[in-house]
């Protein structure tokens, strides 16, 4: 099979798994860093593979609009473009079209909306979305959905998940045509595209429902009810609602979706996010946050969140975090580094984007030793205590 996910241990709801895929195995649980054009901002994909990435992200919607999806397609497809041969998971755009906030107009046929770049008027379908993901040629491939606000009251809640749930029909239908007709690689080889992996992506589905448990639970029954899919995901969370709503949320999905496939928390990546999330069974994440915050000066560290822009690192000779081994803590000071910011410096943004990257690769990596070795709650309680008791000047 192309797809397959094995468990190797667990720990209450968590798991430490293997996940299976034509470019290779992913060690659950595992953050997925984000290159939303084809790329992880300020990183090469070499700086991703030694800081052990296994399965990154692009965004079907911005490639879509730029270069073009049909461009990448020309290309090789994704991982010939980027020159990253590991697993790629395309986001379908869902979140990105529904957040253009009077640039777009919704009905059951899909979204109209306002290109951001040129101002030009787009339609998109649940069947082109996905005739854009099989041109781009990624691994995992995500439903088009429709995403709203995460404190959303019930009505709206169970509007946008069920025509989620609808367009996802369509999505299936379109994904097993493509299957049959336009192999990911051309020219095709001989026995191409049936008896190839390498021509299959794995289409998961977006769980919605807001903060509406009964929604949550429903909508998981019927997506179950459709197809065997290779795996599921979990959206509109992390999008304005309180945290414990969220983790709420998350116990039930867990309760709802089968215990033998992977689940991905989609757009959530913050230290403390990810520990609650795995140990409430979640196995895939992935977050913006740490290339931006990064560009902006904001850093992961064990003992919490720091500014590096703040005056009192002006003459600070530690590293960002000292028990960290990424090639920025292990060479340059807090004051080198505040140096590269006030100074404009590019390499200031690299380092930084690369230290929170390399952070959050390894946060998941440890939660699944904690896992396997049977002390994640211990493990847990201990990194977040420490992570939440914050020194003042590093806030």
């Amino acid at each position: 099979m192309s797809f397959s996910f094995q468990i190797e241990g667990t720990a209450g709801a968590a798991r430490a798994g293997v996940f299976s895929t034509p470019h290779g195995p992913v060690e659950t649980p595992a953050f997925m860093p984000v290159g939303t054009l084809a790329t992880v901002k300020a990183l090469d994909p070499e700086d991703l593979i030694r800081m052990g990435a296994s399965m990154i992200l692009g965004n079907a919607y911005h490639l879509h609009l730029r270069p073009g999806d049909d461009v990448v397609r020309e290309m090789g497809g994704l991982h010939r473009f980027m020159q990253w041969d590991g697993p790629i998971l395309t986001d379908s755009g869902g979140f990105q079209v529904f957040s253009l906030e009077g640039l777009r107009t919704i009905d059951e046929e899909g979204v109209e909306f306002q290109s951001h770049i040129d101002g030009s008027r787009r339609f998109f379908t649940p069947e082109l979305v996905m005739q854009i993901e099989r041109n781009l040629g990624a691994d995992v491939i995500m439903q088009f959905d429709h995403v709203i606000p995460g404190q959303s009251d019930e009505a709206s809640a169970r509007d946008a998940s069920e025509r989620s749930i609808r367009w996802l029909a369509r999505c299936l239908a379109e994904v097993q045509r493509l299957e049959q007709t336009q192999p990911l690689e051309d020219p095709p080889r001989e026995g191409f595209p049936a008896d190839n992996p390498r021509n299959h992506q794995a289409l998961f589905p977006i769980v919605q429902g807001g903060i509406h448990a009964h929604l949550r639970r429903e909508a998981a029954e019927a997506i179950r009810s459709m197809h065997d899919w290779a795996g599921f995901g979990v959206g509109g969370l992390s999008v304005g609602e309180e945290k414990d709503a969220m983790y709420e949320m998350i116990d039930v999905v867990n309760d709802a979706l089968p215990k033998t496939h992977p689940r991905y928390l989609m757009g959530v990546g913050f230290p403390e996010d990810l520990i609650e999330a795995i140990r409430r069974g979640v196995d895939l994440f992935d977050c913006v946050a740490p290339t931006r915050m990064g560009r902006n000066g904001g850093v992961f560290t064990r003992d919490g969140r720091l500014n590096i822009k703040r005056t009192e690192f002006r003459t600070d000779p530690r590293p960002l975090d000292p028990d960290c081994d990424c090639s920025a803590c292990t060479r340059f000071t807090r004051a080198y580094l505040r140096h590269l910011f006030v100074s404009d410096e590019i390499l200031g943004l690299r380092l930084l984007s690369l230290h929170n990257v390399h952070f959050l690769l390894s946060l998941a990596r440890s939660a699944r030793q904690s896992i396997l070795r049977g002390d994640l709650e211990h493990w847990s309680r201990e990194w977040l205590a420490r992570y939440h008791t914050t020194s003042p000047l590093t806030v």
